[in-house]
């Protein structure tokens, strides 16, 4: 066994396109800890080589269409220094094609580029991605492509939230008051007093499952807000989604049970199930999905295991 057997996918060693490395900052991720280190990350990627140049956006749509540009533009690579969302808009820039991606971590929440190997520290994350630029060294992992009902598509790389987490997320967005991590922790309290099973219609590859539940995710990745293990053995490399349930559990055992998601042992819960696909659909009535953290698209949505579909600097 090499230090490299924990890691995904293969190693790829095909010459890496000309071109600068765009790079997409976050600077208030991860409550803005990280913003003092930009300048040393912009030279630990310089040092590949290769022109780095920082690109200019100021709200998550500037940030995706700027990435979308530079890629268009013939980048060499694309690196989103942030949290999940962070990632999560760069990463609909370089889905399915040959650009290579780096995710550095500096957010609150970090789950795909913990997940696929990358170091949790910024400097040691920068100092792979610079090595894997000079070698000419990529991994190839799998991405979960979503298609809504009136054709909109978005890729992400972790998780996605179509239950009570989703729920949560989307009262905490309308929410104006109280501000910071309070608001997201008071949505929960509202949320748990109006919690109720939903009907969802789930069709894993084309195999219908009618059931009742108050939590849905669906996996490329295992973890989800900050390292919570809630699809433990999703493989991002398998071409297969997991899904895990969380059928009819009352306020009680939800709170009794969710703690045991940041080890992954809650599947092992009788009212907890699991299933594995390559095409998951899903359907229920007003229910808004997160993917990544990021709000995305309304159900019913269809997602597919799309293997191969990012090339990581790793």
């Amino acid at each position: 066994m090499t230090a490299d057997d924990h890691l995904p996918g293969p190693v790829d060693r095909a010459p890496l396109a000309d071109g600068p490395v765009a790079v997409l900052a976050n600077p208030t991720a991860g409550r803005g800890r990280h913003r003092a280190l930009l300048p040393r990350l912009l030279d630990g990627l310089a040092a590949a080589g290769r022109p780095v140049r920082l690109l200019s956006a100021s709200t998550p749509g500037e940030a995706e269409a700027a990435c979308r540009s530079a890629v268009a533009g013939g980048v060499g690579a694309l690196v989103a220094v942030g949290g999940d969302g962070t990632v999560h808009r760069a990463m609909q820039a370089v889905a399915g094609t040959d650009v290579p991606f780096g995710p550095v971590p500096a957010g609150t929440g970090n789950d795909f580029a913990l997940d696929t190997g990358f170091p949790a520290d910024p400097v040691a994350a920068v100092a792979v991605i610079a090595d894997a630029l000079r070698a000419g060294r990529t991994r190839v992992v799998d991405l979960a492509r979503m298609t809504g009902a009136d054709g909109a598509e978005r890729w992400y790389g972790a998780v996605l939230a179509a239950g009570f987490d989703a729920i949560v997320n989307e009262r905490a967005n309308r929410m104006r008051w109280p501000r910071g991590p309070r608001r997201y922790d008071l949505a929960i309290m509202v949320e748990l007093a109006r919690l109720r099973p939903r009907r969802y219609t789930l069709r894993l590859d084309g195999v219908p499952h009618e059931l009742d539940a108050v939590l849905v995710a669906v996996g490329n990745c295992p973890t989800y807000g900050g390292g919570m293990r809630i699809c433990p053995d999703a493989d991002p490399t398998d071409g297969l989604l997991d899904v895990v349930v969380a059928g009819r559990v009352d306020r009680r055992t939800l709170i009794r049970v969710k703690p045991r998601i940041y080890q992954g042992t809650h599947v092992s819960h009788p009212l907890v199930s699991s299933y594995r696909a390559r095409t998951v659909e899903l359907t229920a009535d007003d229910i808004v999905t997160y993917a990544d953290g990021e709000r995305s698209l309304r159900l019913p949505v269809t997602i597919t295991a799309v293997p191969g579909a990012l090339r990581l600097l790793l």
